[in-house]
């Protein structure tokens, strides 16, 4: 089989093609720019260019985009955009007009002259095969697999942070494992509209799983030959963004803070961790510090082994943790990927032993 994971960050989008005619180590790798990075280069040209903006396509990840556009806003350029892609910037239609943003139909945006046209998207299936098959040949894909981190609509004024978060601790109280924190294409929640967005814009019909990406980088830690000797371990996703920490024990979730990689010191990141794995640390104070939240399920007094990644693991070491850097397969940025790839096997059964033969990993029965 031959299924295409795509881990999308801040900063890259991360991309393995996963085929189980060869070894692991010898699939295809590619590490990008993240898509909101390239739409914000190409927002960028229009403002160099003092040409007005058009933005089309549908809901994606804001950071780079949003920023980008403001950008274009303040240099006294014009900027409008169809509703769904308007939706990247806020959920709500009043606020993002508030920002400068014209709103128009399809059909305005269609008729529309002189404007500097953009596509918003996360996922461009298309353009990653492009770059694939001059080195593979035509590849014909039996699955798709996404991580990527969704806010979720939240209720007119409702802070996207505390509904994140609210609605990831219900969903790890409620399922309790990572492989099972990800959705098949057909169950994804109304609320979740950047994963419902990457659903939409597949261009083939192929199956299609989706994952936040502090579960699948936790997961996929997991395939750290020394990292899967300890079944009790804290795991510390420190991304360009958000840093995620779970802790876990015997495949079973025990609890889990979200903060904003930004607001964390190597002296704080410490801080967090030591009063998260005693139970002491709040929701309240994740939250009020800026981040977005604490949930803790179960505690207990042992210290675990700290596995981290993500591309600012570099914190681990400033926080004085004695933290192992996971590099599943030999290979540290597709650490999300090798956990949509166990998600995969999880929730598609009829190929959990040949992705577990290429994989050497047992799928439970």
């Amino acid at each position: 089989m031959r299924l295409l994971t795509i881990d999308i960050g801040a900063g890259t989008q991360d991309v393995l093609l996963l085929d189980t005619a060869q070894r692991v180590e010898n699939s295809v790798h590619l590490i990008l720019p993240a898509p909101t990075q390239i739409a914000a280069r190409r927002i960028g040209e229009a403002t160099r260019a003092g040409k007005p903006l058009l933005l089309t396509g549908v809901t994606m990840g804001g950071g780079a985009v949003s920023g980008a556009v403001r950008h274009h806003i303040k240099a006294g350029l014009a900027a409008c955009a169809t509703l769904p892609a308007a939706l990247t910037f806020h959920d709500d239609p009043e606020e993002v007009a508030a920002m400068g943003v014209k709103l128009i139909s399809e059909d305005e945006a269609r008729r529309l002259r002189g404007a500097h046209r953009v596509e918003l998207r996360d996922l461009d299936l298309k353009a990653i095969l492009r770059a694939v098959e001059p080195f593979t040949g035509p590849v014909a894909l039996d699955g798709v697999a996404v991580a990527l981190l969704d806010h979720g609509e939240a209720p007119r004024g409702m802070s996207n942070r505390l509904f994140r978060f609210q609605y990831l601790g219900r969903l790890v109280a409620e399922r309790r494992r990572l492989e099972r924190l990800c959705y098949l294409a057909p169950d994804i929640p109304p609320s979740l509209t950047r994963m419902l967005a990457v659903a939409r814009s597949l261009s083939e019909p192929l199956p299609l799983l989706l994952m936040d990406t502090g579960p699948a980088a936790a997961l996929g830690a997991g395939l750290d030959g020394r990292m899967a000797r300890h079944p009790h371990r804290l795991c510390l996703n420190l991304g360009n963004m958000h840093t995620l920490g779970l802790h876990l024990k015997d495949g079973l979730i025990l609890g889990l803070f979200e903060h904003h990689t930004g607001l964390l010191s190597g002296a704080k990141l410490r801080r967090v961790i030591d009063r998260f794995l005693t139970g002491e640390l709040s929701n309240e104070e994740v939250w009020e510090d800026g981040g977005h939240g604490c949930l803790v399920l179960e505690g207990g007094k042992e210290r675990p082994p700290v596995v981290v990644t993500g591309p600012r693991r570099h914190l681990a070491l400033r926080a004085g943790l004695r933290a192992y850097p996971a590099a599943p397969y030999g290979d540290m940025m597709l650490t999300g990927c090798y956990g949509l790839a166990l998600a995969w096997g999880y929730h598609r059964p009829e190929w959990a032993e040949e992705l577990g033969r290429a994989l050497g990993y047992r799928f439970p029965l």
